[in-house]
């Protein structure tokens, strides 16, 4: 079964090399891509039929939105980041072969979760599964992802996120 890549924008700016004509991103990915040279590559490979621009519905990007929010992803994940996640669990549930190309280690990180395969272009990838928390410096208070502030409402302390590994 051919597979189908699902390309982030790191995928063109870090140059993997489009050869097979079926590859997929979602319409977001083309505000990430700045620079010449990609967005050269990426118009290339629409004009030339080997790059499909694809939505994704909402019930995909909920279901991720529920992956990312027990692994606390949420925190660092942007929508066409989501999107991109989506559309690879949407080929993958409809029974394609799916490949996700990112050198972002967050969405390899999700995608390690949902058990899709995935692979850098200039990275090697993440080695583990991690989960993140929002702490506060001073007093080491947790708080929700929702927590809207940067500052500890306790101590006043900064807000950080803390990566937790997971044993998988």
């Amino acid at each position: 079964m051919e597979i189908c890549y699902i390309l982030d924008a790191s995928a063109f700016i870090n140059g993997f090399k489009i050869i097979s004509d079926n590859n997929f991103t979602v319409p977001e990915i083309t505000t990430e891509i700045k620079d010449f040279k990609s967005k050269l590559t990426f118009d290339m490979a629409i004009e030339e039929g080997k790059l499909i621009i694809q939505d994704v519905p909402h019930k995909y990007i909920s279901s991720v939105n529920d992956i990312i929010s027990k692994s606390g992803d949420i925190l660092r994940l942007s929508l066409p980041d989501k999107k991109l996640i989506a559309l690879a669990y949407m080929l993958n549930d409809e029974g394609k072969n799916v490949k996700v190309i990112s050198d972002d280690y967050t969405i390899q990180n999700t995608l390690r979760i949902m058990n899709i395969p995935y692979s850098g272009v200039i990275t090697e990838g993440i080695k583990g599964i991690y989960n993140w928390k929002k702490i506060c410096e001073g007093c080491k208070k947790e708080y929700g992802e929702d927590y809207p502030f940067d500052d500890c409402e306790i101590c006043g302390s900064r807000i950080f996120k803390k990566r937790i590994k997971v044993n998988k």
